[in-house]
């Protein structure tokens, strides 16, 4: 007698049509995967995630009302038996440690392949993780380094526009002795020598964001 193989439900979380059809599509062809729900913003991720309960979710980290990571912090409160997974075309520093943070199970660039894409979900579902090679490094090297703190962050991101101690305390309202001693930290903190290098390493790990 053959036993029938059960099937692994999926959640598909992101704000591009194309995507979810092509998705949708190519990981429906494995004869024990289904796609129960599609949704194209955070809200409709959670309301579909508590409906349907899917034991996997793949979710894009940019949607269209809020990032991935609300959906997760919300599976995590409210739905904890969905294992969920981020795809995404970020991997940067910042996204992949909030999304550790907030439960991910595992967390994929878009350009994966197909196959790691199932085997990703293959892991999960089995209440394994997947992190490839270059993911687990961010997370490893990113743990290593103490996080920087909100006004950190608001004067790394005036230092980034190329504002000088003055200019920094006038706009934040702060001391310049005070923005010399929180520079002097955000420079620590980044393992970075100077000021060019802090703005240049804050951008290539998505603690900022440049206009």
């Amino acid at each position: 007698m053959t036993t029938q193989k059960k099937m692994i439900k999926i959640l598909l979380a992101d704000d591009h049509f194309m995507v979810r059809v092509g998705l949708a599509a190519s990981i429906s062809k494995e004869p024990d995967f289904e796609v129960t729900g599609e949704a194209e913003s955070a809200a409709e991720a959670c309301e579909l995630g508590l409906e349907m309960q899917p034991d996997v979710a793949l979710i894009d980290m940019h949607l269209g009302d809020a990032d991935g990571t609300s959906v997760l912090e919300f599976f995590k409160e409210n739905c904890p038996s969905i294992r969920s997974i981020i795809l995404s075309v970020s991997t940067s520093e910042n996204h992949v440690l909030k999304a550790d943070a907030a439960g991910v199970r595992g967390y994929l660039p878009k350009s994966s392949d197909r196959e790691e894409i199932i085997d990703a979900i293959r892991s999960v579902a089995r209440d394994d993780s997947y992190f490839p090679s270059a993911i687990r490094r961010i997370l490893e090297s990113g743990k290593s380094r103490q996080p920087l703190s909100k006004r950190e962050t608001d004067v790394l991101e005036q230092l980034a526009k190329g504002l000088r101690n003055k200019e920094i305390a006038d706009a934040l309202g702060l001391a310049e002795l005070t923005v010399k001693q929180h520079v002097s930290s955000v420079l620590k903190k980044l393992e970075v020598e100077d000021r060019t290098q802090a703005a240049m390493a804050a951008v290539e790990r998505g603690l900022i964001q440049l206009d």
